[in-house]
């Protein structure tokens, strides 16, 4: 699958390195080269350096021909606009943004953009943890982090 993510955050970076050893194709946009470094040295990422508002910037990253776009910087505004964009002006189906609000992320989650809460998913954890039920999953999700760090170094 062939993908493209914006932000080089702590989220986008570990989803670019999860993807891309799992061989997938993906490319990263990021106004911060300095942010890219968050990726490792051995990383297999194609890198975008551009403001991903920027028609431009999504043409050099090749978002005509991907199958899926995620945007996942720290601005909720900016999500929200760049997957319409992906979706409306360049045609991608399998669009999704990290939103930090909840209610904006249901308002938008009903125009059919996929959206994750990180704070939502938390919660949930947290509070199946504490009723002594936690998801089986959270322990898959807690074995990544050491694969990640030694990606990291590599």
């Amino acid at each position: 699958m062939r993908v493209v993510i914006m932000g080089c955050g702590r989220t986008g970076s570990i989803l670019a390195l999860l993807l891309s050893e799992a061989g997938h194709s993906v490319t990263v946009i990021d106004r911060s080269q300095d942010s890219l470094l968050r990726l490792g040295k051995s990383h297999r990422c194609q890198i975008v350096i551009g403001d991903g508002l920027d028609e431009d910037t999504l043409r050099r990253a090749e978002l005509d021909k991907t199958d899926a776009f995620i945007a996942c910087t720290n601005g909720d505004n900016t999500n929200l606009m760049v997957v319409q964009m992906a979706r409306e002006l360049f045609g991608v189906q399998r669009v999704a943004a990290k939103v930090n609000d909840p209610v904006r992320a249901e308002a938008y989650r009903q125009y059919g953009i996929f959206t994750v809460t990180s704070g939502s998913i938390l919660a949930g954890y947290l509070r199946d943890w504490l009723l002594g039920n936690p998801p089986q999953s959270v322990e898959a999700y807690n074995q990544l982090y050491p694969e990640l760090q030694a990606l990291l170094r590599e």
